[in-house]
């Protein structure tokens, strides 16, 4: 395959009009280099087979599958969902597929922003717009948002979900579902890396932690956000001894969800019911 010469294809790229000379290099520049992706991924298609490989690989791992969920909250109910981190490695994987979110225009309360994916073999495009009002939502309210830090974190958290969507719609279902199916049996098996994520675990050679050592991690992990073992058995609906490999991996998906801020503690662990028999006492 001949070398393609970005410089050359920028030269040869048409040059919009009314616009500074760098304005105007920048553009030229980046329709030239779309112009190379294109003719990179006819030349080089994707290996179906190499791509289910470089997802299976990666979805066995327990630091993508870790990763690869987030626990959410829906109609009164925490609910779980893929992440961006998942979708930008199946993107990776499949090959041949850009993708990226930016701000179109901000206004004084609001940015216009848009995400998107593209998949430049078959010429598939994902565009999705939005705006994003400038404010946040706290417990005594709706926070007005001012600085351009607090405007540019609630931009990107909403523009990585608009993304996550765009890519999922470009790749095909098949493939999303297998790794995702794959995520939850890596998340199932567990590993010698303990629920709360520090070091490497101290079962000996790296051999999986037994099924009560790892019943008994989740509830001192989770016991950091002042959640008990009743609230634990309330969220899966059984008793600690009957907890399964896949119970203690949605424990696993809340928790991380907690920690990064995605979910709120009472939103997936409801504070306990007291009884009136229990008042009386």
């Amino acid at each position: 395959m001949n070398q393609i010469n970005v410089d050359t294809m920028i030269a040869a790229a048409p040059k919009p009009s009314g616009l500074s000379q760098a304005t105007a290099i920048e553009q030229s520049r980046a329709v030239a280099e779309v112009q190379a992706a294109i003719l990179v991924a006819k030349a080089e298609p994707r290996d179906i087979d190499r791509a289910r490989r470089e997802m299976q690989i990666s979805c066995s791992q327990m630091g993508m599958a870790d990763r690869a969920f987030f626990t959410f909250p829906r109609a009164g109910k925490a609910v779980t969902g893929s992440t961006i981190h998942l979708a930008r490695e199946l993107a990776r994987c499949f090959g041949n597929i850009q993708y990226g979110f930016g701000e179109l225009s901000r206004g004084a309360t609001e940015s216009e922003m848009m995400a998107w994916a593209w998949d430049l073999e078959l010429n598939a495009l994902s565009r999705q717009t939005f705006i994003v009002p400038h404010r946040r939502d706290t417990k005594g309210g709706t926070l007005a948002l001012k600085t351009d830090r607090d405007i540019y974190e609630v931009s990107a958290n909403m523009g990585a979900r608009r993304l996550r969507a765009a890519i999922g719609a470009i790749l095909p279902i098949w493939f999303v579902d297998e790794a995702e199916e794959m995520c939850r049996q890596t998340l199932t098996r567990g590993e010698s890396v303990p629920l709360t994520g520090g070091g490497s675990g101290s079962s000996t050679k790296g051999a999986a932690k037994s099924l009560a050592e790892r019943r008994a991690k989740a509830v001192v992990a989770l016991e950091v956000y002042n959640v008990t073992q009743g609230q634990i058995e309330a969220r899966l609906g059984v008793k600690m001894a009957e907890w399964t490999p896949e119970n203690l991996a949605t424990l696993r998906i809340d928790l991380r969800s907690i920690k990064e801020g995605a979910v709120k503690v009472g939103e997936v662990f409801p504070a306990e019911r007291v009884t009136t028999a229990e008042l009386a006492k």
